[in-house]
């Protein structure tokens, strides 16, 4: 169980109809499948639900959305659409730099809002905060809370759970993996979750364009420090040849962290406004998160992000700085 107690926020839902559910930019499958699954929950209760993300969801995600109705800043939604909430629930983030666009509808609206997440990088949004860093997914956390509403656990929103689990787990190969991730998981597939059919959706999808995108971006990577550090690059050059976007970047990252002796890793992925995108990722022993928060980021120990300026050189150069700083903070603590 989570070290949450849900009780405040089971009043609150009980007590108001109308309840729109937001997540990060860019959302990931935690993200949006703890949206779509807490919508699955609220409903059964007789809520009005909408949902309402900072941007579009990736292709990758479409198989989790289906039919259900996700909408997104730019796509002409307005004051009204957040107005009409009474409950404004953000999850999977507590940052205003993962909430562009969607961050000036938020700080205008009187509904009472509350935030459901378990990164450790946190900003004072004005919420009621429902949070576990210690949880290994968002996707525990509405588990949990379904559980306390006394909601049915469908086919669907087990599938839901399952992925958004599965997938922030790094597939229950990550540390923050327990016993009681795997007695949910347990619980999900005995709900009607199929892990096969879940995993080839997620990972099993990709185009060719995507595969020589790969090769290209693998065969840039780099180690320093020793290789205690694997990286890589991503121009936009590359995307214009392989006829790619920036989104198909996502994971490519890990590949890096695959290198034996490799303590730590990330991509620094150029985007069309010459800003760049840095994905960092270590093992057990590191905490990449510090590095992340420093350039305005943010997420996990293992796994962060963060948006730098360009030029892309420049950026990766000043990465390369701070795991310096790292790498030989760690070795004066060893001596």
């Amino acid at each position: 169980m989570s070290n949450i107690d849900w009780s405040p926020l089971c009043e609150l839902i009980g007590a108001h109809q109308k309840v729109l559910l937001s997540c990060h930019v860019r959302p990931d499958a935690d993200a949006l499948g703890s949206e779509l699954a807490l919508a699955g929950f609220l409903k059964q209760l007789g809520k009005d639900v909408r949902i309402i993300n900072p941007s579009v969801q990736p292709k990758g995600m479409d198989f989790l959305v289906g039919d259900h109705e996700v909408r997104h800043v730019g796509d002409g939604v307005t004051t009204e659409d957040f107005d009409w909430a009474e409950i404004h629930i953000i999850l999977d983030t507590s940052a205003w730099s993962q909430l562009p666009g969607l961050a000036n509808f938020y700080r205008k609206t009187k509904s009472r809002k509350v935030i459901i997440d378990h990164h450790v990088s946190s900003d004072s949004l004005g919420a009621e905060e429902f949070k576990d860093v210690t949880s290994p997914a968002t996707g525990c956390l509405i588990f949990d809370l379904g559980r306390a509403l006394n909601c049915e656990l469908t086919p669907e929103i087990a599938t839901f759970l399952y992925a958004a689990i599965a997938t922030d787990t790094g597939w229950f190969r990550f540390p923050s993996t327990t016993s009681y991730t795997m007695q949910i998981i347990s619980e999900l597939i005995r709900a009607g979750a199929e892990p096969h059919q879940i995993y080839e959706n997620l990972y099993e999808q990709n185009t060719l364009p995507q595969l020589k995108l790969m090769g290209r971006v693998l065969g840039q990577v780099q180690t320093d420090f020793d290789g205690l550090l694997a990286y890589t690059i991503v121009t936009c050059e590359d995307f214009s040849a392989t006829g790619t976007t920036p989104v198909d970047t996502e994971g490519l990252v890990n590949y890096c962290l695959t290198l034996a002796g490799t303590q730590a890793a990330f991509i620094a992925v150029e985007q069309r406004s010459r800003q760049v995108k840095v994905s960092f990722r270590c093992r057990t022993d590191w905490d990449v998160s510090k590095i992340a928060e420093s350039f305005g980021g943010g997420g996990h120990r293992q796994a962060s992000g963060a948006m730098l300026n360009g030029p892309l050189s420049s950026a990766v150069t000043k990465v390369l700085g701070k795991f310096r700083e790292m790498f030989e903070t760690s070795e004066k603590t060893d001596h």
